[in-house]
């Protein structure tokens, strides 16, 4: 293995630089070395990253369906990736679980993009019994959204993962990278597999942590001042609440954020929980005065937030034209045989260009065949379709990229819920409204969510082989598969599940986005209101925050995240702050910042496994309540919170130069 500075690494296995800005005459060094070849792609590593694919998809729809939270599949992959190499002795198994992992990650992404949409078929289906929904929809769907998401962004990688580094957080890439090389016993800087040691006792208090809470209840999982006598009365009479999610993961997440990118976002959810929120609810109406702050937010409150969102979306796309520009003129050079003809190492090599532009060409094509024969019927209207279906994908591919590297949370329901908008808007003007309005909308939709979910979670795989040594060509060119049995596997699964328990009625399952998309979608389409001034209200908050120059993507997506889970980045972020700044040394500071990222990928990683074994015990059958009222469990979720914080802090001050 080849390391900078003279075997210089951070503590966490990989080289002194991966985390940090390089200087101007500096290069960054992966943990593969990229002179030679490495052993990645082999009929283990496809086989065993289409079986994750398969078991995680169908995991994934159902525990989302059914708790509207899609577990993060990447960490638990990769755990299973390095356990399984282990147990089979496979020597030099680092490129192989890379591919593992990136094969059987498009299982999340395409499940969040599917679940968030197409369910709210079958929701409007129970009320407009004209409603028709096929298998080959869903698959189709799915299918296409995720191959688009995969060729658009390949143009932006080196741009994101190369250009970039150091600049973006990366949190759950970071997480996960940390997870594949702990397995490889390299760690440079704590000797005898201390690394690996750390990093599996953090992810064992972690998930353990979060696996009790959530299962028995000890302690409240959400922390909040409306359970204090002095805090409800304050909640009725100003609407103000404080919330805070006591999870391990959403901790650990904070700590690789930093504390700049934590206090925007929490600064965006004060602004709605903290002005616009009670605002509404003491001098609105007396509708709005007879409201919980919870319902403000997640049927008003929260569409400023999706109207943030989309103008930061925008304002990211000007900023981002220079490199679009480029890779379209990469694209264009190539195509007329003009392109550099210097030969790039294999840790740089991506599909050429010239595939690239042949093959978008090919799954447009594919798109709109789709729509005319499978979706809308009248070649005009397809065509509408599809063509804002390209334009809202390509052009929103950065601004899933951008969400993912900054927080590590792709907003794809909000940009979904604004194509959807959009979309309709159009379509009714075209003179596709109705049932079938309905249909075509959703379906449009699917195809934009998928696309924007995959791009946001491709450029964490990509990361990550960024980091590791991995060769993108090969990334990119199984990810494909991945994505065509993800694709097939979701949508039987959610066929299967309508069948069984649906998405309306008693004992049905939850499906909390698809309904909030058939909310939206409904008026739209069969006559209604639609808050617009909500949306042009975020959008130009979001042009005065850039104007100020405050990260608006960040910002809004506080203002769109439920309060609780924004909250506990700002706590992580807190803690990074001191522990980076606890001695007068910069060279212990720095080793302990890179000890408490080693601690915060554990929990991290400890929480995603043990949070998807929680549901599993929870959905097979197993029901606990806890003795213990609830005062008293927020109380003791008080102390269990600040001694996990505790151990973050004490334990990343353990670090050795």
């Amino acid at each position: 293995m080849k390391e900078t500075d003279d075997n210089l690494t951070t503590g966490t296995g990989l080289p002194e630089n991966a985390f940090r800005e390089l200087a101007a005459d500096e290069v960054y060094e992966p943990v593969m070395s990229p002179a030679r070849d490495q052993e990645e792609v082999t009929p283990y590593s496809v086989g065993t990253g289409l079986v994750m694919a398969i078991v995680f998809s169908a995991a994934a729809a159902y525990l989302g369906l059914k708790v509207g939270q899609v577990f993060e599949a990447a960490i638990p992959i990769a755990i299973i990736a390095m356990g399984l190499s282990n147990a089979l002795g496979k020597k030099n198994a680092l490129g192989q679980n890379v591919i593992i992992q990136s094969i059987g990650a498009c299982s999340g992404v395409i499940v969040a993009g599917a679940i968030f949409t197409l369910p709210a078929l079958f929701i409007l289906q129970a009320k407009y019994p004209d409603i028709t929904v096929q298998f080959y929809q869903i698959f189709l769907s799915s299918l296409l959204g995720g191959i688009l998401g995969i060729l658009f962004f390949i143009p932006f990688r080196k741009y994101f993962v190369k250009d970039m580094h150091g600049k973006y957080p990366f949190p759950e890439a970071t997480a996960t990278t940390q997870v594949l090389i702990s397995g490889q016993g390299k760690a440079g800087a704590e000797k005898e597999g201390g690394q690996a040691k750390t990093l599996i006792v953090a992810s064992l208090i972690g998930g353990i942590y979060d696996y009790l809470v959530a299962t028995f209840g000890w302690w409240a999982e959400t922390i909040t001042t409306t359970a204090a006598g002095w805090g409800q009365t304050m909640m009725e009479k100003t609407k103000v609440v404080l919330s805070c999610n006591t999870g391990a993961a959403l901790l650990g997440l904070g700590y690789i954020v930093g504390l700049k990118y934590a206090f925007v976002i929490f600064s965006g959810s004060i602004f709605v929980w903290w002005i616009i929120v009670p605002l509404l609810g003491t001098y609105g109406s007396p509708e709005f005065q007879a409201m919980a702050p919870d319902a403000i937010f997640k049927d008003y409150a929260r569409m400023i937030g999706i109207g943030g969102i989309a103008m930061a979306g925008v304002i990211g796309i000007v900023k981002s034209w220079p490199v679009i520009a480029q890779a379209v003129g990469l694209a264009g050079r190539e195509l007329k045989g003009k392109a550099s003809t210097a030969k790039e190492v294999r840790w740089q090599t991506d599909i050429s260009m010239k595939h690239i532009v042949f093959f978008i060409a090919i799954a447009l094509v594919a798109v709109l065949i789709f729509f005319w024969f499978g979706v809308i019927n009248t070649l005009w209207q397809a065509l509408v379709a599809w063509v804002v279906v390209t334009v809202i994908a390509f052009l929103f591919t950065t601004v899933a990229a951008n969400a993912i590297a900054i927080v590590g949370s792709n907003p794809v329901s909000g940009m979904t819920l604004m194509t959807l908008i959009i979309a309709s808007a159009i379509f009714v003007g075209i003179g596709l409204k109705g049932t079938s309005g309905i249909v075509a909308s959703m379906v449009i939709g699917g195809v934009v969510c998928t696309a924007l979910s995959m791009a946001g979670g491709f450029v964490t795989d990509l990361k990550i082989g960024y980091w590791l040594g991995s060769t993108p060509k090969k990334q990119e060119s199984w990810k494909f598969l991945g994505t065509l049995v993800s694709a097939a596997t979701v949508g039987g699964v959610i066929m299967i599940l309508n069948q069984v328990y649906g998405f309306t009625g008693d004992d049905a399952l939850v499906a909390p986005q698809a309904n909030a998309m058939a909310k939206v979608i409904e008026p739209l389409m069969m006559g209604g209101d639609t808050p617009w001034i909500l949306y042009m209200v975020g959008a130009i908050l979001a042009l005065i925050l850039n104007w100020l120059g405050v990260p608006a993507l960040a910002f809004c997506l506080g203002m769109f995240i439920p309060l609780s889970l924004n909250t506990p980045m700002l706590v992580g972020g807190a803690i990074a702050y001191f522990v980076s700044h606890s001695s007068k040394d910069q060279k212990v500071n720095n080793a302990r910042r890179d000890r408490g990222t080693l601690l915060s990928s554990g929990l991290i990683a400890g929480g995603a496994l043990f949070g998807v074994f929680a549901a599993v015990t929870r959905f097979a059958g197993f029901e606990y309540t806890s003795p213990l009222d609830a005062g008293l469990t927020q109380i003791l979720g008080c102390v269990a919170y600040a001694l996990l914080i505790i151990y973050l802090y004490t334990d990343s001050k353990r670090a050795k130069l």
